[in-house]
């Protein structure tokens, strides 16, 4: 399985509201719950008025679109990196899932993640 690198640095939000997120930008995601609006972003595109962040991450994704019938691919990928101490941030769409792990953590992520047997593009 391959897994593509994300080539930005990425910053974990929460807002107040979503009128400040620029929706033209390339690269974001956004979570609104009844509790709280999430966003993740490129560093360089966080908005002034976020109620707390958390800078410092980086990104891979799963190439491909993966099928919803498709069984622990997360899971494995998530028990890779734990058992290696690196913490995950996990998002997931329509085509396929994202782990953030922080930025000193990411070249680690990478190798232990190869030695598994991923291909990492």
């Amino acid at each position: 399985m391959e897994i593509k690198k994300l080539e930005y640095d990425l910053t974990v939000c929460k807002l107040q509201g979503v009128e400040d997120i620029d929706l033209s930008r390339e690269f974001f995601f956004i979570c609104k719950t009844d509790e709280e609006i999430s966003l993740v972003c490129k560093t360089e595109d966080v908005p002034q008025n976020t109620l707390a962040r958390d800078e410092g991450w980086r990104g891979f994704r799963i190439q491909g679109v993966l099928d919803f019938s498709l069984i622990g691919i997360l899971s494995k990928i998530s028990g890779i990196l734990a058992d290696n101490n690196i913490s995950i941030f996990a998002v997931s769409t329509y085509n396929t899932d994202y782990i953030l792990v922080k930025k000193e953590s990411f070249d680690h992520a990478m190798e232990v993640l190869c030695s598994a047997g991923y291909s990492v593009i």
